[in-house]
């Protein structure tokens, strides 16, 4: 990504260990303002990691600034900024659903009062009951409201939507583009399900054994690959052209390479994120 007077995050040689091992490795990042950015990485990876590095929440080596400030100069004022939604949270179970949204609203001055009441409105959360009672996914679901209530200009989502079904996936994210996304607000969602967010992203950022393999816009990347259909029989024809990555269909293969080279009575077909991460990092880890 281009440097620029709206970068909002940068990180120089951040490198993090858990004793021996290396979770991240030597990652530098600038990340403008108003971008919507996929972290895309297997699991181990290290996409939780740095996005706990970027809250402070691990001690790390390297320099990760915030707004144009070291992280450790924003201190408790960071929060006022920066909204986190991990993959569990940690609601009082001894509270009702509007009491939860009470307690939060008077601790944080970012509070968004309309926008709660619209994202209130719109779900079925049952305000009276305890947090104890709900089911997993409305404990996720109120999570996930009382986080995009914060008018926050920094939003780091870890595995979001992990174990929900699909409508209530569909409608967080429309939720995110509607009702909290805008030009002045930068959201990092760190998953390995890349389709159901692939058509909000702007940016992709893939991380492979803690390195960064990839940082492009997503036009960029997606002009930079094309994939080339043809029968099954012409297979030897496609490895001249050193593809990064040959699917084999019904009667069909398919094949990513890099540019658009010329093939008789070819099919040419835009590739996925899928299939450029794939191509890049390989399979995902159970």
């Amino acid at each position: 990504m281009e440097n620029g007077k709206d970068t909002i995050i940068k990180i120089e040689n951040l490198t993090k260990f858990y004793g021996k091992f290396k979770a991240l490795d030597d990652i530098t990042l600038e990340i403008n303002r108003g971008k919507i950015i996929g972290l895309l990485g297997k699991n181990g990876a290290g996409k939780s990691t740095l996005l706990r590095s970027m809250l402070g929440f691990l001690k790390y080596d390297g320099q990760v600034n915030l707004l144009g400030k070291p992280l450790h100069e924003h201190k408790e004022k960071m929060f006022n900024f920066i909204g986190f939604i991990p993959d569990v949270n940690s609601l009082d179970d001894r509270l009702t659903v509007e009491q939860t949204i009470n307690y939060v609203q008077t601790l944080n001055d970012s509070w968004n009062q309309q926008r709660a009441n619209i994202l209130i409105a719109k779900s079925d959360l049952p305000l009276k009951k305890k947090v104890k009672k709900l089911s997993k996914g409305m404990k996720t679901k109120l999570y996930l409201l009382i986080t995009l209530s914060l008018d926050v200009q920094i939003l780091l989502l870890d595995e979001p939507t992990l174990g929900l079904d699909i409508a209530f996936r569909k409608e967080f994210f429309n939720t995110i583009l509607g009702d909290f996304y805008d030009e002045n607000k930068t959201i990092i969602i760190s998953t390995h399900q890349i389709e159901e967010v692939e058509h909000i992203l702007s940016d992709i950022i893939f991380i492979d054994k803690g390195k960064i393999v990839l940082d492009e816009e997503i036009e960029t990347i997606k002009e930079q690959y094309s994939i080339i259909q043809v029968s099954r029989d012409r297979i030897d024809e496609i490895e001249k052209l050193n593809p990064l990555m040959i699917n084999q269909t019904i009667g069909n293969i398919n094949a990513l390479v890099l540019g658009k080279p010329e093939v008789e009575d070819a099919i040419y077909l835009k590739p996925q994120l899928s299939d450029i991460f794939m191509a890049k990092v390989g399979g995902s880890n159970a």
